[in-house]
């Protein structure tokens, strides 16, 4: 995992604990994350939706990842090596 990345979570990881502390926060996260995200210190690019949904005990949400642009030409090894870069 890149720096960017490893930083990336830790920052997501303290947004989820503030979340599952505070309910006004949560709140604030569900309706307006961009703006939580950037009070916290994650860079979003102006013009990037964002669209955080709460699991519950019967519903769970998977986000599908853009493909890369060279999927369709990479063996299963090289493939699977991207994807665990997305994860």
């Amino acid at each position: 995992m890149s720096s960017d990345n490893m930083a990336h979570s830790s920052a997501w990881a303290k947004v989820v604990a503030k979340a599952w502390a505070d309910e006004s926060y949560k709140n604030k996260l569900l309706s307006d994350p961009a703006a939580v995200l950037r009070a916290e210190g994650l860079a979003i690019p102006e013009g990037v939706r964002l669209t955080v949904l709460e699991n519950s005990a019967t519903q769970i949400h998977l986000v599908l990842p853009v493909a890369p642009s060279d999927a369709a030409d990479l063996e299963d090894a090289a493939l699977g090596e991207r994807l665990a870069a997305v994860i």
